[in-house]
């Protein structure tokens, strides 16, 4: 195939996976991020700001898990 490369998978966390993400929103700015949550502390890491639910679903792809269907 020419042109089309193969996406390599990123890596989640250590111990989290799909059940572990969680979408954030600034009450003052409206502005989203999404990340894996850390159910012992509490952090969210490999957090990515998201503008749409395009930006969402490619957050998922990008780890190898399914989109949530709302």
């Amino acid at each position: 195939m020419i042109g089309k490369k193969r996406r390599t998978l990123l890596t989640p966390p250590p111990g989290l996976g799909a059940k572990d993400v969680v979408v954030e929103k600034s009450v003052c700015t409206g502005e989203a991020v999404v990340g894996f949550r850390e159910s012992g502390t509490g952090r969210l890491l490999q957090a990515v700001a998201v503008q749409s639910r395009k930006d969402l679903e490619e957050f998922y792809r990008s780890y190898g898990f399914s989109p949530p269907k709302d």
